[in-house]
């Protein structure tokens, strides 16, 4: 299974003022790369109190590269942006029982394991008896 759940700040450079007819471009370009998404899962890009953020989360059988690229893309085209990814696959080699966290910063993605909710068993789920 791949389950996971996400936020990104978009944010063109790391300072705080950001030229508003820039970042509006960079928004309109991700809102186009998102509509190219095949995710029928949560994707949401939406402006709050003059802030641009996508939400993102979903449960299916396989890992979906698109949710990995998209924290990828949003690294390149708006590098002042930052946010955390949480997923778990249970099909990772090697982190088939971990949490993983994705940090998006300053133009860099970059994995972890997440030490609250890993490993996945038994602190999410109880071990198979069966």
């Amino acid at each position: 299974m791949f389950e996971y759940h996400g936020w990104i700040t978009v944010r063109e450079t790391a300072a705080a003022d950001d030229e508003e007819p820039r970042l509006q471009q960079i928004v309109d370009e991700l809102r186009l790369y998102i509509a190219r998404m095949e995710s029928p899962y949560l994707l949401d890009l939406r402006w709050m109190n003059g802030e641009p953020f996508i939400h993102l989360g979903g449960f299916s059988n396989h890992r979906s590269p698109d949710v990995i690229q998209l924290f990828e893309h949003v690294a390149a085209v708006a590098p002042g942006s930052y946010g955390l990814l949480h997923v778990h696959d249970d099909e990772e080699p090697g982190h088939e029982n971990d949490v993983r966290v994705l940090k998006l910063v300053r133009g860099r993605v970059t994995q972890h394991t997440e030490a609250l909710l890993s490993p996945y068993i038994p602190t999410v789920e109880d071990p198979f008896t069966g």
